[in-house]
């Protein structure tokens, strides 16, 4: 399968100089986040893929108008060609929303970990999954050291249970360039979505 991976910046060279020849024989494409939803709108219709996206911290406006023709996973496992999906977008909380009690997109690593266990009801009745869609990091991995950036542990957690095949998140940008794009960690390959990725698995 081949996975086109977006997040945090939407990329002129697709936006504004689309070349379907770079994007051939893709798949599925997967957004981790805080993206335009005209954006994701745009790649669907120029890229005959299915799209999955999860939330980025920033992505309140999607509660109002949500990316058309795209399909939310989060707090989901979902079955694509044979690969189980799993979603779980948001960033570590690190302030109060002016307009809503509690900030959208935003969890305390308790939060987020009442979201693991409830999710793994469905990945043990799916016997595992293959790929983790989130938006923020690990934490320890590529994270850093501010609260907004800080990765959250109940995902390596999760990878050190279930050894999926492949964990796909964005929220670094600030680390673009300065990080690498994809590592190993015990068998899991993550990788950073930042702008866009081609990713065979």
């Amino acid at each position: 399968m081949r996975i086109l991976a977006v997040a945090d910046t939407e990329s002129r060279y697709i936006w504004d100089h689309f070349d379907a020849s770079r994007f051939e024989g893709v798949d599925l494409i997967v957004s981790c986040g805080d993206l335009k939803g005209q954006y994701l709108s745009f790649l669907i219709t120029m890229i005959k893929a299915p799209l999955f996206y999860v939330h980025g911290n920033h992505d309140t406006n999607y509660m109002q108008n949500p990316p058309e023709g795209c399909d939310c996973i989060e707090d989901m496992l979902v079955e694509y060609k044979g690969m189980r999906i799993v979603g779980l977008g948001g960033s570590m909380k690190y302030n109060n929303h002016p307009y809503y009690s509690v900030p959208p997109w935003q969890y305390t690593e308790k939060q987020m970990e009442k979201r693991v266990r409830k999710l793994e009801r469905k990945i043990r009745a799916h016997k595992g999954f293959d790929i983790l869609v989130t938006h923020a990091p690990v934490y320890g991995i590529n994270d850093d050291d501010d609260l907004c950036h800080t990765g959250f542990k109940c995902f390596a957690n999760l990878l050190d249970k279930y050894r999926p095949k492949l964990m796909i998140h964005g929220h670094m940008h600030r680390k673009y360039g300065r990080a690498p794009r994809s590592i190993d960690y015990n068998g899991t390959m993550i990788v950073d979505a930042c702008g866009y990725h081609l990713i065979d698995i």
